[in-house]
Formats: structure tokens, C-alpha cells, sequence
């Protein structure tokens, strides 16, 4: 089969324009053609997805990719894309728990920390995160992706070297502010990046990979900040330790980030390693997401979309519940450490695997979610198994300093759920402007809850903590029955688009997957979280009447139509979906 086979167009600009203005005005018709129900009431065909302008000057060519092409390809985009997302996702990791190595590393001291202070550190950084949230992700669909995504990274790891010339708690504080207000557009902007460059079965392990590096993150950090802290008290230092831990991961930060700016591309239409063909060939992978890869206008539409939409509040609300935890631990896991019974040396180094915990369980969660179709329901798996390691830190007496760690490594696997919703912002939610919304809501209710978990590790409660972590383990347990609802709710709105594309006369524009409809106004769309075949063998059979009408004039087309038809009755489904998804440029619905 040929990589790109060249066609001349089988209608003329004037007959796609009268076609697409007929498919905009009426969508689902009965056999008479009887108007039966309006479909889309904000459909701009001049204000689509960015992915249009991909096809604009392609000049008829027809892509046709065979399984080994696609899969070279993913090869290269993965090469290309995965390091740089998974070293800055490490990095943002690392520059929020700096603070929690710097703080038994002789920084309270130096700033005369008193009372709630150290607490209130640990919740600025979110409030800064929180005031900036919904503006950086306005900026993310405006402005080129990895060129805003580039600047934020550069700008904290500034921030974080100017945390080592900080003297007292209101530098310290106004520091911390101004972090989170760079680092907040860093896991909506990943997300962004996974959606356009990536199938819906392909984001869930990409996601945990990227995500995973929090883990590796920790590994590094606490082995970094051990070196540090023994290598000062045996040969001495100019500056405190505290602040070498700060000035080192802070200009770690600075460096990548450059390098970021010059290899990242803002997508498909920009990547330097890809050629042409290969733009094209990138764009039309994913469009089978029914989401495209961007879109630079706000759409108020779908902001009171997103905004009225009730999975957005159960991305929000198991937020807010996971992440009071996580803000308590991340903050103070080298106190509660040292609780444990060990030097504060010696926990910069014994809160390291907890780190490995955390990065087999996203990457297993992630493999085996986008395998076999349940990539909510497996993530559940993880919180269980927090919710056991804080119930050992509860239940264990002081004195089992080495039972009661290994409840705080079975901890770290609470990011797989959190993981997970993430994949499914970026797989499941359609409309650029609801996207930037739902992500942006529920990384402000992730500020809220991180900003609460400090809160709860009280200075009167040390060194037990033990009000603390009773609070952590009810948390986790809400955010399970938050996770069981949405895999519900997400399985009652798979069922209701299928028997909407199982009405009588039901039709889909040309060019649907491309003109940034949000998931409740695509009937195509379908929420990834079980295994799902994208279309079914009756949308199969009203796709080829479709093509039948409109290939009048383009029988190499049709025959394509067919043999993809032949190949999904023998079971080979993905490989009709391919074919047929290739030909529009002849006038079809793709």
C-alpha cells in the first residue's frame, strides 16, 4: 500500500461548501428527509479545530497508513515528546517538596519560623496556584502551548533560587506565592499535550508514565538532599545546606527549561521532527479522539457547558479529597519520618522509596487501564492500598518505627485515581474551551485541598499526628465513592450516545472530529473507561450509505468504504476505522 496516495478532489469547492452548509443546518433526518431534531446549535465551520488548517494546502492527498506506519510514528512522537514531559513533570514534583528536605536541613531556624508558619509555607504555594489557575489555562488555549508551557518553566525554577536569598518568613512566604503562580500551568498544559498528540487508549499509560516521575522525582530528591546535608556537615559549606538544596534544583529547573523552548512543539502543524507527510499523518491518528488538537477562541457556550456539566464537579470534588492528604504529606513526610523514630538524616533517605512505590503503581495502573478498558476502575486499586498504609500508621504502635514506614511508602500509591482523571480531562472531555474549563476547575479544588492538608498537621499533635492522619484515611475513603460515581456516570452517557446513533436517520457532519464540539454535542463521542469499540456495526452500515451518496463520483473510495465493512465483520474493526478515515478529502463525513 502506498504511504500517500494522490487524488484529484471528486467535487468541487462550490458542492463541499453547499454540503457542509446542508450538514450545519440539519443533522439527524428521517428517510424523507424530514427535519426530525437539530443536532448542533454552535457550529462555525470557520472557527473549527486548529487540525483543519493541517489539511488546508495538502493538495488532495489521500493518507493512508498501514499498522506498521502508524506504529513507527508513535515511535518517533514518543522519542520526541515523552523525555522532555516526563523530566519537567519530575522536576514540578521536586521544586514543591524542596521545602519539605529544606525544612529538617536548617531552614526553619535560619528564617525563625514560629507556630503555623511552616504550614502556612507549605498552603501558599497553592494559593498561588489557585489565583492563577483559571487565567494560565485562558493562556494556554490563547497563546502557543509548549512556548507559554516553556516560559512557566524557566520562570520557577528562577523562583526557586530566589528561595535561598529569602532571610525571614514574609520573603520566604512571598516566594512560595509566586512558585505556585509559575507552576500552575504546568499539569493542565501536560494534559493539553497528551490529548493532541495521542488516541484516547494510548493517554492513560502516557499519562501515568509523565506523571510517574513525581516518583523518580523523590528518589532523586531525597538521595540529593542527603548528599547534601552530610557532605556540608563533614567538609563545611559558604552557604546553609537548606539553600544549596534550593539553588540546585532551582537552576536544574532554569536549564531544562531552555531546552524545552527549543525542542517542544506547540503541536502536530510545528514539530520540527516530524516532516510534512508525517504532520499530516499526526493529526489524523487522533482523529478518531472526535477532539482535534486545539482551539485558539473562548466559547462561552462551553464554558456554561462545563460549568453545568456534573462530571466537572466530581473531577473537583475527588480533588479536593485526595489532595488534602496529599498537601499534609507532601509537606511533612520528613516529620513524619523523623515521628517515626529516625534521624532527620536519616529520613532525607528512607522517604526515597516511597518513591518507587509511586512509579509502579501509575506505570502498572496506567498499562493495564488502557489494555483492558478499565482505566478508572484499576486506578481505585492504588487508593486502597494508601488507604492500608495510613491505617498501619494509625494502628501501629511508636514503637514499630519499621511497620509504620512501610505504611507511609504504601501511601504513595494514592496518585492513580488522581492520575487517572487527569487522562480522562485530557481523553474524555471535548471542546477545547470545556477542556482548559474542567482541568482548570479541578486543579483549583487540588489547590484548595492542598491548601487544607498542611492545616491539619497541627504543631499541638506532633509528634503522633494522629487527628491528622485518621482525617487522611476518612478523605480517601470519600474519594473512592467519588470514583465509583463517575465511572457510573461516564457508563449511563456511553449508553445514551449509542442508542442516539441507533435512531433512524441519524447523521454526522463532514469533518465532525474537527470542529471543536464539546463530548455532550458529538454523539460520536465516547467516554473511555470501558472497553468500548468506537463505532459499532450499525453505525458502520448508515457510514457506508452515507458514503455511498456522497462517493457517487469517487469509487475508489467506496470500495475503501467496503473492504473496511468486510474486514470489521471478520473482526478487524480498528483497521476499518483507519481506512475509512483517511478518504474525506473526496467529500466524506471521515
Amino acid at each position: 500500500m502506498a504511504d500517500l496516495i494522490n487524488e484529484k478532489h471528486m467535487s468541487t469547492d462550490s458542492d463541499d461548501i453547499e454540503m457542509q452548509s446542508h450538514d450545519l443546518e440539519q443533522n439527524i433526518t428521517l428517510a424523507e428527509g424530514e427535519i426530525k431534531a437539530p443536532m448542533f446549535k454552535h457550529v462555525d465551520p470557520n472557527d473549527g479545530d486548529e487540525a483543519l488548517r493541517a489539511f488546508a494546502s495538502d493538495d488532495g492527498e489521500v493518507i493512508v497508513m498501514t499498522p506498521e506506519m502508524e506504529k513507527q510514528l508513535l515511535r518517533k512522537i514518543d522519542w520526541n515528546l515523552m523525555p522532555m514531559l516526563c523530566v519537567v513533570y519530575g522536576l514540578n514534583f521536586l521544586d514543591k517538596t524542596t521545602l519539605s528536605y529544606a525544612s529538617i536541613m536548617g531552614m526553619k531556624t535560619s528564617l525563625n519560623l514560629k507556630g503555623d508558619n511552616y504550614q502556612w509555607l507549605g498552603s501558599m504555594f497553592y494559593i498561588g496556584y489557585l489565583v492563577w489557575e483559571y487565567p494560565t489555562n485562558r493562556l494556554l488555549q490563547r497563546l502557543p502551548l509548549a512556548k507559554w508551557s516553556s516560559f512557566n518553566i524557566i520562570a520557577w525554577g528562577g523562583t526557586l533560587c530566589c528561595m535561598a536569598a529569602t532571610s525571614n518568613f514574609a520573603g520566604a512566604v512571598a516566594v512560595r506565592f509566586f512558585l505556585g503562580v509559575f507552576e500552575a500551568a504546568v499539569t493542565p498544559g501536560f494534559t493539553l499535550f497528551t490529548s493532541q498528540w495521542y488516541t484516547k487508549e494510548e493517554q492513560g499509560l502516557r499519562t501515568g508514565i509523565w506523571f510517574s516521575f513525581n516518583g523518580f522525582a523523590q528518589i532523586f530528591g531525597g538521595v540529593v538532599s542527603y548528599g547534601i546535608s552530610v557532605g556540608v556537615k563533614k567538609h563545611g559549606a559558604a552557604i546553609a545546606p537548606w539553600k544549596v538544596i534550593f539553588l540546585t534544583i532551582g537552576l536544574l529547573t532554569v536549564a531544562i527549561g531552555c531546552i524545552f523552548l527549543y525542542f517542544m512543539p506547540d503541536s502536530q502543524l510545528n514539530a520540527k521532527f516530524l516532516t510534512p507527510k508525517e504532520r499530516l499523518m499526526a493529526v489524523e491518528r487522533i482523529r478518531k479522539n472526535q477532539q482535534g488538537v486545539g482551539n485558539k477562541h473562548f466559547k462561552m457556550y462551553q464554558l456554561k457547558e462545563a460549568l453545568a456539566d456534573p462530571i466537572t464537579w466530581a473531577f473537583a470534588f475527588y480533588a479536593l479529597m485526595a489532595d488534602i492528604p496529599n498537601g499534609g504529606i507532601s509537606n511533612f513526610f520528613s516529620q513524619l519520618i523523623v515521628s517515626f523514630g529516625y534521624t532527620p538524616d536519616q529520613s532525607l533517605l528512607y522517604g526515597s522509596p516511597g518513591g518507587a512505590v509511586e512509579v509502579v503503581t501509575l506505570i502498572v495502573c496506567g498499562y493495564l487501564g488502557d489494555k483492558y478498558g478499565h482505566r478508572l476502575l484499576i486506578s481505585t486499586s492504588g487508593l486502597l492500598i494508601a488507604m492500608l498504609g495510613m491505617i498501619l500508621i494509625v494502628a501501629l504502635p511508636l514503637s514499630n518505627n519499621s511497620g509504620r514506614l512501610a505504611g507511609y511508602y504504601l501511601t504513595q500509591a494514592s496518585a492513580t485515581p488522581f492520575t487517572a482523571i487527569l487522562s480522562m480531562i485530557s481523553s474524555n472531555v471535548a471542546g477545547y474551551t470545556k477542556k482548559t474549563t474542567v482541568a482548570a476547575l479541578y486543579l483549583v479544588a487540588y489547590c484548595v485541598g492542598n491548601i487544607a492538608g498542611p492545616q491539619v498537621f497541627r504543631p499541638q499533635d506532633a509528634p503522633r499526628y494522629k487527628p491528622a492522619e485518621i482525617t487522611i484515611i476518612v478523605c480517601y475513603g470519600v474519594a473512592l465513592i467519588d470514583v465509583v460515581f463517575i465511572a457510573w456516570y461516564y457508563n449511563k452517557m456511553n449508553k445514551k450516545n449509542e442508542a442516539i446513533r441507533a435512531t433512524p436517520g441519524y447523521r454526522k457532519l463532514d469533518k465532525q472530529e474537527f470542529l471543536d464540539l464539546t463530548d455532550k454535542e458529538n454523539h460520536e463521542f465516547v467516554r473511555h473507561i470501558i472497553s468500548t469499540t468506537v463505532t459499532s456495526n450499525l453505525s458502520i452500515a448508515q457510514d457506508i450509505g452515507m458514503y455511498r451518496t456522497k462517493f457517487d463520483k469517487g469509487k475508489l473510495g467506496y470500495q475503501r468504504v467496503r473492504k473496511g465493512l468486510k474486514e470489521s465483520s471478520e473482526g478487524a474493526q480498528p483497521q476499518y476505522i483507519k481506512v475509512t478515515a483517511h478518504i474525506w478529502k473526496f467529500g466524506g463525513a471521515g
